[in-house]
């Protein structure tokens, strides 16, 4: 398969070429060819993107009462789909070049355009693309299900709802939070990990009392727009925009979307939904089973609640992070990724000025109590001004450098990424010093 084409923004270029060269992203499968818009994380990538997902657990479902987590299985039984409308509305309209094949979603090409904006020649009659992907479940495919990868991980939640207020002690409001890939056939598309055919999902589905939908719903959309200024990301480069009802999906009366803005301009990071009881509503009607819940409080009231969905994209927040960090610092001559310490992949750097008289024995003692406390890498190669660089590059907020002074007194230079500065502390309170600065 065809590797993507370049990308049209300089930002998205460098981005790319930045994450070859440090190992935060490879295009898939890339000795054969590579497969269009599929991702493997680097070594660097899993951590700033582990980084993400456990600030999320944590924010989301570990400082609450009132939020559990959940992991449901990518294959689910198909009739879940027809429940959802996935397989009835889960639809992109597709034209088609006539004569170069080249695919493209009608809305998001200009208005009125009936050439391709590849070879010019004309623009065969839209279709609607269903965005599943099939797959079979069976020993032969003769004889095999017909069944989806899944293309959101909301109806898993949805589906146990009944097991897990069945297994736990929740009250309204309450919610149901997981992490999982998804999966979808897009038709076009670009910018790097903006929009791929394989993802991951981090969503919640908050359940309240119906006529509570407006307040929780600005609840909820303030909260995750605060969350991602908490990951260092620049408040004046996100908004909360409200759905216009022509934007509205198939579930949803209600929506906002955390947007950033990219190079090519603002676009979603996160959507905040009122889902209303559709969901549960539907998969009633479908499997025949009670999706209710019974509020003791008042008098064992059985109702369907309603929902408001929180739904963020965990590759669309590793791209954010990066893009927003990215600086190139001129006047010092270097690429700097200006991570928040808290998402940078690691925290502290460790060398020894030189490989003798001793350094790299301290060095490495070092490293290695601090690889017990926080993510650290450990350098020997080339001059302290690359290592710094390679550093600078790769995000890591602070670096330790033992020299002939460290075997003398204990003490060691600790340099600070953004701002250059350099000051010598003793060895033993690096620890200390270290999680204050990453963790404050």
């Amino acid at each position: 398969m065809a590797k993507s084409k370049p990308m049209s923004y300089p930002l998205m270029e460098k981005l790319v070429a930045l994450s070859r060269r440090r190992g935060f992203l490879f295009q898939s499968s890339e000795i054969y060819g590579a497969i269009n818009a599929v991702w493997d994380y680097g070594p660097l990538g899993v951590e700033l993107k582990r980084n993400v997902k456990n600030i999320w657990w944590q924010d989301m479902i570990s400082s609450r009462d009132n939020i559990v987590g959940m992991d449901t299985a990518i294959l689910m039984h198909p009739e879940t789909w027809v429940a959802s409308g996935h397989v009835q509305n889960f639809h992109d309209p597709m034209v088609e070049c006539r004569k170069c094949k080249r695919r493209y979603r009608q809305d998001h090409l200009p208005e009125n355009t009936v050439r391709c904006p590849e070879c010019g020649d004309e623009l065969g009659e839209p279709k609607q693309f269903n965005l599943m992907f099939k797959t079979f479940l069976g020993s032969t495919q003769e004889n095999a299900q017909e069944i989806y990868l899944r293309p959101e991980t909301a109806q898993g939640i949805f589906v146990n709802f009944d097991n897990v207020i069945s297994s736990t002690r929740l009250k309204l409001p309450f919610g149901i939070a997981q992490m999982g890939k998804s999966f979808r056939n897009e038709i076009t598309t670009g910018n790097f990990i903006f929009r791929s055919r394989e993802f991951e999902q981090m969503e919640m589905e908050f359940f309240i009392r119906p006529e509570e939908n407006a307040h929780w719903l600005e609840y909820w959309a303030q909260e995750r727009l605060n969350w991602f200024v908490s990951l260092g990301i620049r408040a004046e480069k996100l908004r909360l925009r409200p759905h216009g009802p022509d934007e509205l999906a198939h579930y949803s009366t209600a929506c906002y979307d955390v947007e950033y803005e990219f190079p090519f301009g603002f676009s979603e990071l996160e959507g905040i939904a009122d889902r209303g009881a559709y969901d549960l509503e539907q998969h009633q009607q479908h499997s025949r089973k009670k999706l209710q819940f019974v509020d003791q409080e008042r008098g064992n009231e059985k109702l369907t609640p309603a929902v408001i969905e929180s739904s963020a994209g965990v590759d669309r927040t590793v791209l954010v992070l990066m893009a927003d960090a990215y600086w190139e610092d001129e006047a010092n001559n270097r690429v700097v990724m200006r991570f928040s310490p808290k998402v940078a992949p690691y925290k502290v750097a460790v060398f020894p000025l030189f490989n003798k008289d001793g350094m790299p024995e301290m060095a490495d003692a070092i490293y290695k109590k601090l690889k017990k406390t926080m993510p650290a890498f450990y350098d020997t190669a080339g001059s302290i001004g690359k290592r710094y660089r390679r550093q600078d590059e790769a995000g890591t907020p602070f670096c330790i450098t033992v020299d002939h002074q460290s075997l003398e007194d204990q003490t060691v230079t600790l340099r600070d990424r953004d701002s250059l500065e350099q000051i010598r502390v003793s060895a033993d309170s690096l620890i200390g010093l270290l999680l204050e600065k990453v963790m404050g």
